[in-house]
């Protein structure tokens, strides 16, 4: 039987549907035995541990062994590499000397990723040559291997472009095209390579497009080159998503670099990655974490091809255990020890964040991902959750104590271990030694001993834990602002509830400013989240280059001026110290009064003008809100003419203000006053 209709398949669990044209309908693939690949191929398989396929590999590979241009769409992790490989490498001629395949990928992980996984499925295929061809890597020892022949190519646009150009890699033999992950490809600005390369392609080959999005770019690279492709979906939920169980962090109480090392201390891992967005940042946090006694490594952009592939390795063999990285260069790792992905900064799209935590949970392993996300990015992750259609649960940081409790029960496993060993011996005779030497009892060796293995790791801590500080200021503030929704008046007007008494101030200069890439945001969050101040216990803020003013209440709570002291931004010390500066203070107390005062006086206007009922009543009440906040705000901020940040701007000519209740009143003149 066949089914004649627009080519298209949709896969959803647990029935695979398949409708394309030319196609026989046959019942839903289970095992790779039903399908009709080369007997080399299917004993890799099971040698490999493999007996059914995932549902894109099910529904691709049947249509790619027809020879059918297709267009895939389907999440890392899904197991697509194998979707199209298997059909290349039971189509292949052995005795063809030039490429037969070229399979483009976006970065050189993902291409050396892609080649391996092509070597272990046609690991039975005598005479096989796959070679991976990428930037960053000997052109000439790359042209050595073409000239010896290769029968599937993997590699970057750019690379690909380039030996075509230079005639060593020739096209005339190829029968199928592919491009993996086409839709990040196309992103990275490979369009025009990747245009070119297809233009150079025999008009008798196969072109195969596998994307985890369709944006315009995509359709017009499809519409152009492939020829009535069949279209192939995995339908429904996000694969690579729900088999990874997904937690958020609120960052709060300590820096982000502590809270990596107890999440790292205390979740059950084997090898992990943190991802970070910055080049600069992975080497910064890598080194952070090295001196602390963990085994982990930078992977960025900048470092030399041949020292990413030692990274690789080494994480795969296990030399070391977290790679911190950015996004590109960790595309297409599958290591099966990494079972934890950190996400150490929020991704600025949901796609970023779905490859992330693809790296984990990957062909039916569990996985876990965590994200660390400032109060100001919960926006953000709402809209991951919406988009992936999942839902990730809150967690509260490990306190310290736990994490002590962790290293020596980890110091405890490793002694028992060690305790049968017969090499023992021989230390037993130096403790002697040791103990007539120093003269101290075993107890108080052994307790030196320890101290010295701790290392940056202590195995207790002295001291309150900034955790518990930061878990009850949330509470005091989730329970003020329970408060203030049971005090809002008939006409819901909220009233004032301050925590200090906002016109008592004390200006303290920070010791960081413009020149360290420090935003008043900055301040303002740092602020908040650590010290647990709301925004009307912080005042008037004044950026300069090497240094920021701020206004903060002058009684404030000892455990709040503690951790003043302590506040980073921006990784930089801060180092508090108060200062004398009437021109901030004042400038703060007009600013609030005149705003307070435009607000109210708009407000009543409007409030008078509804309830008269009348037309010029309802105009004039939205003209005394409107000019009162606008008059208010901008002369209020700009006296002194200083670029300073006040959450409370506004004017401080009260009369002003009340007199534009009177709805046809003249509107003041708002010419901005400055000083000298």
């Amino acid at each position: 039987m066949v089914a004649v209709a627009e080519p298209y398949i949709a896969v959803g669990a647990p029935f695979l549907v398949r409708l394309f044209i030319g196609i026989p309908m046959q019942e839903s693939v289970t095992e790779f035995r039903q399908l009709e690949l080369a007997d080399s191929l299917l004993s890799a398989l099971d040698s490999m541990g493999f007996v059914a396929p995932t549902p894109i590999q099910a529904a691709s590979i049947p249509l790619l062994l027809t020879g059918t241009d297709a267009l895939g769409k389907a999440q890392t992790g899904t197991g697509k590499t194998a979707a199209f490989s298997l059909p290349l490498l039971n189509k292949l001629n052995l005795n063809q000397h030039k490429p037969q395949a070229i399979v483009m990928a976006p970065t050189r992980e993902l291409a050396i990723q892609v080649a391996a996984e092509i070597k272990n499925l046609g690991q039975n295929v005598n005479g096989l040559k796959v070679l991976e061809i990428y930037g960053g890597a000997s052109i000439v020892d790359q042209m050595r291997a073409l000239k010896s022949g290769a029968h599937i190519v993997v590699g970057t646009p750019g690379r690909v472009k380039d030996l075509i150009t230079r005639d060593r890699l020739h096209l005339d033999e190829v029968h199928t095209f592919v491009l993996d992950e086409a839709d990040e490809m196309l992103k990275m600005g490979f369009v025009d390579d990747v245009t070119w390369i297809m233009e150079q392609a025999p008009e008798s080959a196969q072109r195969v497009l596998f994307s985890a999005t369709m944006p315009p770019m995509v359709k017009e690279i499809v519409d152009r080159f492939l020829r009535d492709p069949a279209r192939i979906d995995v339908a429904g939920e996000n694969r690579t998503v729900a088999q990874v169980e997904q937690q958020f962090w609120v960052v709060k109480g300590v820096e982000k670099d502590e809270a990596m090392m107890r999440l790292l201390e205390t979740e059950d891992t084997d090898a992990s990655i943190v991802f970070v967005r910055t080049r600069q940042d992975t080497e910064r946090l890598a080194d952070w974490l090295s001196a602390r006694g963990f085994k982990a490594a930078a992977l960025h952009g900048d470092i030399p091809q041949s020292l990413r592939e030692r990274t690789v390795d080494h994480i795969k063999r296990g030399v070391i255990d977290i790679l911190v990285a950015t996004d590109v260069v960790a595309r297409g790792l599958d290591v099966p020890r990494i079972t934890h992905v950190f996400n150490y900064d929020i991704p600025f799209d949901v796609e970023s964040y779905i490859h992330r935590i693809g790296r984990t949970g990957r062909a039916g392993r569990d996985g876990k991902a965590i994200l660390l996300v400032r109060t100001n990015q919960i926006r953000m992750l709402r809209t991951i959750e919406r988009v992936t259609k999942s839902r990730m649960e809150e967690i509260q940081l490990p306190l310290r104590d736990a994490v002590a409790e962790a290293r020596l029960n980890r110091l405890g496993l490793e002694l028992a271990a060690q305790k049968e060993e017969s090499s023992l011996e021989a230390f037993v005779e130096l403790i002697e030694k040791l103990q007539e030497t120093i003269e101290v009892d075993t107890q108080t060796l052994a307790a030196m001993l320890l101290q010295r293995q701790q290392g940056n790791r202590p195995l207790f801590y002295k001291g309150p834990d900034p955790m518990v500080a930061a878990i009850e200021r949330d509470k005091q503030r989730r329970d003020r602002r329970r408060d203030d929704r049971g005090e809002r008046g008939e006409r819901g007007e909220r009233r004032e509830r301050r925590t200090f008494n906002t016109a008592d101030w004390d200006t303290y200069q920070l010791q960081v400013g413009r020149e360290q890439g420090v935003q008043v945001k900055d301040i303002v969050g740092a602020i908040a989240n650590e010290l647990g101040l709301n925004k009307d216990s912080i005042g008037a803020i004044k950026l300069a280059p090497e240094h920021t003013y701020v206004q903060l209440p002058k009684k404030m709570p000892e455990d709040v001026a503690a951790q003043l002291k302590k506040l980073r931004i921006r990784q930089n010390e801060v180092k508090a110290v108060v200062v004398e500066d009437d021109v901030l203070r004042e400038h703060r107390r007009g600013g609030r009064d005149g705003n307070r005062d435009g607000n109210r006086g708009g407000f009543r206007g409007n409030r008078d003008g509804n309830r008269d009922g009348n037309r010029d009543g309802n105009r004039g009440g939205y003209r005394g809100n409107r000019d009162g906040n606008r008059d208010g705000n901008r002369d209020g901020n700009r006296e002194g003419g200083e670029r300073r940040f006040d959450r409370n701007r506004g004017g401080d000519n009260r009369g002003t203000f009340r007199g534009e209740r009177n709805h046809g009143g003249p509107r003041r003149d708002r010419k901005p006053r400055f000083e000298d």
